[in-house]
C-alpha cells in the first residue's frame, strides 16, 4: 500500500463473497503460505481463529479483510499485484468458503518499473 499502490486488490466476485463470509461469520482474514496443501488458493478464516505469524507480511486489505502471507511466500510474490478472484471449485478444507462450490484463487500481474521503484524493489 506504499505511495498507494495497492499490493492486494479483489474482483467484484471476491468481494461478494468475502463480504458473505463476513455477514455470517463476523471479521475475517486471509492468509496465503504457498504449503503443499495451499496452492494458488488463499484461506480465509475468522479473524479470532487464526494466529497470524510474528514474521507474515501485512499486504494489505480485501473488502475490510487484512491479507497477509508467509515471508517465504512474499520473496517470491513481492514483485507482483496480487489479485483475488472466485472461480468454481472446492475450498481449501480449513477455508471458510469451503462447501459452496466456489473457492478464491490467487492471479497476479508484475508491477511496472515505475511501481516497483515507488515500492522500493530492485531487480
Amino acid at each position: 500500500m506504499d505511495d498507494g499502490i495497492l499490493r492486494v486488490t479483489a474482483t467484484p466476485a471476491a468481494l461478494d463473497l468475502i463480504a458473505t463470509l463476513q455477514n455470517e461469520y463476523g471479521p475475517v482474514l486471509f492468509h496465503q503460505s504457498g504449503g503443499c496443501c495451499d496452492g494458488s488458493s488463499p484461506m480465509c478464516y475468522p479473524q479470532g481463529d487464526y494466529i497470524v505469524g510474528d514474521t507474515d507480511v501485512l499486504l494489505g486489505a480485501i473488502g475490510g479483510a487484512p491479507f497477509y502471507m508467509s515471508p517465504s511466500q512474499y520473496d517470491y510474490w513481492k514483485h507482483t499485484q496480487l489479485i483475488i478472484d472466485v472461480v468454481p471449485g472446492r475450498g481449501g478444507m480449513f477455508s471458510l468458503e469451503n462447501g459452496r462450490d466456489v473457492r478464491f484463487l490467487t492471479r497476479s500481474r508484475l508491477f511496472s518499473n515505475e511501481e516497483s521503484a515507488l515500492l522500493g524493489l530492485s531487480g
